[in-house]
Formats: C-alpha cells, sequence, structure tokens
C-alpha cells in the first residue's frame, strides 16, 4: 500500500511529497520545491530507492530542488511536453519575479493519456490545464492516490492570473476531476491539507 510522506517547502510552503512503495522501498518525488537537503533526509530516514521526480507544473515553487536531486539520485525529471518552455523561462516559471532567476529542463515529458509504470506504481497522467498551460495530475488507481499540484486544492483551486493561465480551462479541468474521479480518492494537492474527491464534491466552489 502506498505511503505519502510531505513537507511544506520553501517561500510559498509547497507540498513536496515523498510517495514511498513500502513492498520495494522504491520512491517517487512529486514537486521537490526547495530544500533538497531537507528531501534527501527524509528518503534516508524510510531507507528509499527514488526512482523518478514528477512535475505537476513548471513553476518554481515546485521544483527548485528537482535538478539537484536527479544529479544525487540519477534519476529522471518528468514534466508535460507544454512545461518545458516555463521551465527554461524565469519570467514565466515565476522564479524572476519572487526569487532569484532559475532555469532547467525535464529529462521526459508525458502528455493526456500517457500511464507510467515507476516505482511498481501503474501512474496515469491527467492533462489539467489552466493554472498554466501543460498542469498535469499524476493518479495512482490502485492506490485511489491523486497528486493535484495547483489545479485542486481543499475546498479551493488554483490561481489563473499568472502567464500561460486559463480560468477557463482551470474550471473544466476541476469539473473533470470532480466528474471522473471516485469519491474515495485522496487528492495531495500542491498547496495546504491533502482532501478527498468526495469532499471537494460537497465543498468546492467549482463543484
Amino acid at each position: 500500500m502506498i505511503k505519502v510522506n510531505y513537507r511544506a517547502l520553501g517561500m510559498l510552503s509547497t507540498n513536496c511529497y515523498v510517495v514511498e512503495n513500502p513492498d520495494s522501498q522504491k520512491v517517487l518525488i512529486v514537486d521537490p520545491g526547495d530544500s533538497p537537503l531537507e528531501i534527501e533526509r527524509q528518503i534516508d530516514e524510510i531507507d528509499g530507492d527514488p526512482e523518478a521526480i514528477l512535475l505537476t507544473h513548471g513553476h518554481f515553487d515546485h521544483m527548485l530542488a528537482a535538478d539537484a536531486l536527479r544529479k544525487k539520485y540519477h534519476i529522471p525529471v518528468y514534466v508535460h511536453e507544454k512545461e518545458q518552455h516555463l521551465l527554461g523561462d524565469p519570467k514565466e516559471n515565476l522564479s524572476g519575479l519572487w526569487s532569484k532567476p532559475y532555469t532547467m529542463q525535464a529529462d521526459k515529458t508525458v502528455k493526456e493519456g500517457d500511464v507510467l509504470h515507476l516505482a511498481d506504481f501503474e501512474i496515469h497522467v491527467l492533462a489539467t490545464p489552466g493554472h498554466t498551460a501543460g498542469g498535469v495530475c499524476y493518479y495512482i488507481p490502485a492506490e485511489k492516490a491523486l497528486f493535484s499540484g495547483d489545479t485542486l486544492f481543499c475546498e479551493s483551486y488554483g490561481r489563473y492570473d499568472f502567464p500561460t493561465s486559463s480560468g477557463r480551462e482551470l474550471i473544466a479541468s476541476v469539473k473533470r476531476l470532480l466528474k471522473e474521479l471516485p469519491g474515495d480518492v485522496t487528492v495531495y494537492p500542491g498547496h495546504n491539507d491533502e482532501t478527498t474527491i468526495e469532499h471537494e464534491k460537497r465543498y468546492n466552489p467549482l463543484a
């Protein structure tokens, strides 16, 4: 059964998830926003074996530690194909506005409908544009877990006033998640508390 460890890191308290498969001790790192040494300590605590880094989108507060971690563990970084541009542009990834300008590129790109086999999990890529043009959620059906980035929050949703954002697309993306996913799926968002699809069907303003 999946084990989800997290820390809220960086100036925007972004949730970084260290997702463990206890059967194999393989680990996925989702949205390593800052503090690579803190993330490494967390991995050491569980004696984890990192296999990949998954970015839900290209904003700086979700990826500042990605390059250091991929170099340490020799693992690839995944992102939606539309987000490579954001990763490479400090103005559009917002690092140039809120911190020191920072850029990187992912090793592998994903798109709607892709199924990743990582850490012995089957992970479905759901394209959820709106917060950014290439925002995605990573859904593990067998574990009833959704990593929603800045698309869906507990009783809220992501901003859509940034470069490549679209309010129309964000609303459609949130409504899609609430319509298509089972109510007992746990949602692990990019900020604030975890929630469930059922809870959001009742209390999310876009439900």
